[in-house]
């Protein structure tokens, strides 16, 4: 069954929109001089990404995570932020499509190694690479936080029959 263009855009936007709600609510400083923060929405990145597909999803995270970034007065991340996030989507979603448990776990391992990758690179670009290794640990934690509520989140909503 295809979901018509109208529904696609709607589950993204939804989406989007949780992805910022929930990295704002959930927002911790990174130590400095880093000027970055962690947070949990990266459960809903992930969620993205599978429930949305390969575009949708990556417009759907990297928006919402953007837009939290703009709203929070982090600007300097916006461009990383919308690549890195939207990218983690797109892995979550090629690699979960086989429709194991165990290809959904390996996807949102590989989603949140690509954020951790993704903002290290970036922090090295803007500070240098021993200041960037500062942010590891806590990409680390976001990443594991993520990791976790994105798949008990996937699992509630497959039990709910969520496509219905």
């Amino acid at each position: 069954m295809r979901v018509n263009k109208t529904k696609q855009l709607v589950l993204a936007s939804l989406l989007a929109a949780i992805v910022c709600i929930a990295t704002m609510v959930t927002k911790f400083p990174s130590p400095p001089p880093l000027k970055g923060y962690i947070n949990l929405g990266d459960c809903v990145v992930l969620l993205s990404g599978w429930l949305s597909g390969p575009v949708w999803g990556f417009l759907a995270a990297g928006i919402g995570s953007a837009l939290a970034d703009l709203i929070l007065g982090y600007t300097v991340y916006i461009p990383a932020t919308f690549l890195i996030k939207g990218l983690m989507a797109v892995v979550a979603f090629y690699i979960a499509r086989r429709g194991t448990w165990s290809f959904r776990i390996l996807s949102a391992l590989l989603a949140e190694l690509v954020m951790v990758a993704g903002y290290y690179l970036f922090d090295a670009f803007l500070y240098g690479f021993a200041t960037s290794a500062i942010n590891v640990p806590g990409s680390l934690m976001q990443g594991f936080a993520g990791f976790v509520t994105g798949l008990i989140l996937m699992r509630f909503l497959e039990k709910g029959n969520w496509k219905r």
